[in-house]
């Protein structure tokens, strides 16, 4: 089952002429598209999906949201290393 996961905006850059975000999950960090949510600043919350942060959510949503998905045990795909790709390419983001 795929779902959007809840994160805190932590920085927003233009990579390639698209609106890109560092998102954090917790401990982790990931790169995500913002072009859905392009109003997004840092410090809000997006829940992403497959890479893509599909809309905005307040901090408690977001918090209610990532401890039931904890619960659920659906963060796996957290844990999972960022692999790099060559030099000169960033990596996507699978979350």
């Amino acid at each position: 089952m795929c779902l959007a996961i809840p994160g805190k905006v932590v920085e927003i850059f233009t990579n390639e002429g698209m609106h890109m975000g560092r998102v954090q999950f917790g401990g982790v960090t990931r790169e995500a598209c913002l072009d859905y949510v392009p109003e997004t600043q840092v410090g809000e919350y997006v829940l992403v999906h497959v890479g893509f942060a599909i809309s905005r959510v307040d901090e408690e949503e977001a918090r209610r949201t990532y401890e039931a998905l904890a619960e659920l045990d659906q963060l796996g795909e957290l844990e999972v290393p960022e692999v790099e790709e060559s030099a000169g390419s960033r990596s996507g983001s699978g979350v």
